[in-house]
């Protein structure tokens, strides 16, 4: 589904990533770890084409994306929950859903797929954004993305700054989305979950894949993880 090869890209005359490279195949998820500043939430703008790379390839389902632009980007089938969620604060629940859905691949998303993945949403379909609470804003960010009907979900900060049972539900959610073979590329800095949801991981640090595996081969390298992610 996503192919990264050798990727450089940056803001202005800051350099942030020098060569990054790894793989999302069909129905796999994919984590991308490393500590803050390593350069992950930049590899997810330069895949979404909000960042131009400066270097190196990447392409989607074998189709190259070197100078298209966002919206086309997205057109090959990927859907975002960006980190701080950005939904659209003043419409409701129900109006944020719909003003992504996009019939293709299928269709499988609709309001009521999206309403019972998260019963929450139902439930509040007539509030606005702003009034959610912060898990049920991350709630109404996944939905959101997968009405547009997604072969790759990119999630990025997927629990952040959220309580421990509203992390528990999403993970669950995320479990029940890995099940329906759905492609997903993973940022978080909740190691242990990744590690029982993911295929393989990835490891940044300083703009550079330095480590790639499953995640037994992560659990049973206590250097790899003291040395890049200081755990």
């Amino acid at each position: 589904m996503l192919r990264v090869e050798h990727l450089a890209a940056g803001y202005g005359d800051t350099q942030v990533l020098f060569d990054v490279t790894f793989s999302v195949g069909a129905g796999e998820v994919v984590a991308l770890l490393g500590r803050n500043g390593m350069g992950k939430t930049t590899t997810v703008r330069t895949i979404m084409g909000q960042l131009p790379a400066r270097a190196g390839s990447l392409t989607i389902d074998r189709t190259p994306t070197a100078g298209m632009a966002p919206f086309r980007i997205a057109q090959l089938g990927l859907g975002l929950v960006p980190e701080g969620r950005q939904i659209f604060p003043t419409l409701t629940v129900e109006e944020n859903l719909l003003a992504a859905a996009a019939a293709r691949f299928g269709y499988a998303w609709t309001l009521r797929s999206v309403f019972d993945l998260f019963p929450r949403l139902g439930e509040r379909r007539r509030q606005a954004g702003r009034t959610l609470s912060g898990g049920e804003q991350q709630m109404l960010a996944i939905g959101r993305a997968l009405m547009t009907n997604p072969r790759l979900l990119i999630l990025d900060e997927a629990t952040e700054g959220l309580a421990p049972l509203i992390r528990a539900e999403i993970w669950d959610c995320l479990a029940r989305l890995r099940g329906q073979r759905l492609s997903i590329l993973l940022i978080d800095r909740s190691l242990q979950a990744m590690m029982r949801l993911a295929d393989r991981m990835t490891i940044l640090e300083k703009g550079r894949t330095v480590w790639t595996g499953s995640p037994s081969g992560l659990a049973q390298s206590a250097d790899i993880r003291e040395r890049y992610l200081h755990l």
